[in-house]
């Protein structure tokens, strides 16, 4: 294949991120020294040049002949999958001396994973997906059962492991099936024959789309696909929860987002219809087993179940406003989540699998400025005015709105209100009762400390000013969508 063919500065990104991951495994393998903390700083390193090659990509020719698209929607997925990466990686630089765990295998499947998604975000065949999802899947397994001296982590590694397996075998079934009806695994090649009207009988399109749905809605924890995700949160390692709770939902949401608008969007008025369905079934569970949570680490991952169906709302209007809407309010929440875990990873006592909701007590009084970060991060996520979860409801629900979908945006609203509840508890727990004597009083290290800074900032900058962030992202997806 020649370099006409294989177009590797399209592909840049991908190469970028797991070209470090292949240098901080060779690294780790050479260095006999007994301190290996500055793994991290080349993690970093790694992601930030991912991160800049993704941001000045622009539009290109596909790469690999073809498999992978350089395009707005890539783009602006990757500068969002890289940037979370980034901070996941910050957390991890306190996380993993305090728990004693090997720095270098992390961060180098850390960096594996990261390009798993953003082979994801910009895959234009199916195969493409599978492969960056199978990329993305296996480093989660190991990372998941990363503490292996705790039951808690091994266990959720296995069930990670056994249930994705499955869904993995879902979808590349789905992938046989299409193929069969379509003669083809090319995302547009697919769109141009199913809209030219193909042969093959409709029940074989609509069951390859389903099992396609199966495994997508396993990554993103979809209601009712979602039974793995609270164990596996809760019992993997904190900074490989939060890199979970992000980096693999907006890989996955990349890709459903393709599939809807190119390969079925003569469909799109019966996969709305499903889609919604998905959308009230995620939230409104999501939000009901959160009340009854007292661990904070289990509360948030009830929480990240409910955000999906946030965003799913979005894209059931199928319309580029709500791909543009579900991409913006990702960006947000990359701050919003990541902060409330740099949080955690800080509070969290050491060997601990959660943090149980009474270590917050007082955390006002102790760590004034740790519990402002962590009160924005949920009133975020809340959807409080002034901040970015706020302006992303604003323009999900807008998005169904217009699409015709209002009782949808209305049930959004309400369960956005249940969510209040459990998240202003922690809220009153910090500010309103007596501070826990037994919860240790460590200094942060410097990598929670940026983690939270950039958090606040994103939270706060994408809160007040929006304009700029939302017409990038708009400038991005109209350039593919239209």
């Amino acid at each position: 294949m020649d370099s006409s063919v294989l177009n590797l500065g399209s592909s840049l990104p991908q190469l970028v991120v797991a070209g470090a991951g292949m240098v901080v495994m060779l690294a780790d393998a050479l260095w006999r020294g007994p301190r290996k903390g500055w793994l991290g700083g080349l993690a970093l390193l790694g992601l930030v040049a991912g991160l800049a090659s993704a941001a000045m990509a622009g539009i290109r020719p596909p790469a690999f002949d073809g498999m992978l698209a350089a395009d707005g929607l890539s783009t602006g997925f990757a500068v969002l999958i890289a940037g979370a990466a980034m901070v996941s990686v910050l957390l991890a630089t306190d996380y993993l001396p305090r728990e004693g765990l090997e720095p270098g295998a992390y961060y180098a499947l850390i960096l594996f994973a990261t390009a798993g998604a953003l082979v994801m975000a910009a895959a234009a065949d199916l195969i493409a997906i599978f492969i960056g999802l199978e990329v993305l899947s296996i480093s989660l397994y190991v990372l998941a059962g990363y503490a292996k001296g705790e039951a808690a982590s091994r266990e959720a590694a296995l069930k990670y492991l056994l249930l994705g397996a499955f869904a993995s075998a879902f979808f590349l079934y789905g992938i046989a099936l299409l193929y069969g009806a379509t003669g083809s695994t090319r995302l547009a090649a697919m769109g141009q024959a199913l809209r030219q009207g193909s042969s093959a009988p409709q029940a074989l399109v609509w069951a390859g789309a389903a099992l396609l749905a199966v495994g997508l809605g396993f990554k993103l924890a979809l209601v009712p696909f979602h039974g793995w995700a609270p164990d596996v949160y809760h019992g993997a390692p904190t900074s490989v929860t939060a890199f979970m709770s992000v980096v693999s939902k907006a890989g996955a949401f990349a890709a459903l987002v393709r599939l809807l608008l190119i390969v079925l969007p003569s469909a799109m008025p019966l996969m709305s219809t499903i889609l919604a369905i998905l959308a009230v079934l995620t939230m409104t569970v999501g939000n009901i087993l959160a009340l009854a949570q007292d661990d904070v680490k289990r509360l948030l991952a009830y929480s990240s179940i409910a955000q999906a169906g946030y965003v799913l709302v979005a894209i059931v209007a199928g319309s580029e406003l709500g791909a543009t809407a579900a991409l913006f309010y990702l960006l947000g929440y990359v701050f919003t989540n990541l902060g409330a875990f740099a949080v955690v990873v800080a509070w969290q006592k050491k060997g601990a699998t959660g943090l149980p909701s009474a270590d917050l007590a007082g955390l006002g009084f102790r760590r004034p400025w740790v519990a402002a970060a962590l009160g924005l991060c949920l009133l975020s996520l809340t959807g409080i005015p002034l901040t970015v979860g706020f302006i992303g409801k604003f323009y999900l629900f807008g998005a169904a709105v217009q699409a015709g979908w209002t009782w949808l945006a209305v049930v959004a609203v309400l369960n956005s209100v249940i969510s209040a509840f459990y998240y202003l508890h922690l809220v009153v727990l910090m500010y309103m009762r007596e501070p826990a004597a037994a919860v240790p009083d460590a200094p942060l290290g410097w990598g929670l400390r940026v983690a939270l800074a950039l958090c606040v900032a994103g939270v706060l900058v994408l809160g007040l000013v929006p304009g700029p962030a939302m017409a990038w992202v708009h400038r991005l997806l109209t350039a593919t969508l239209v």
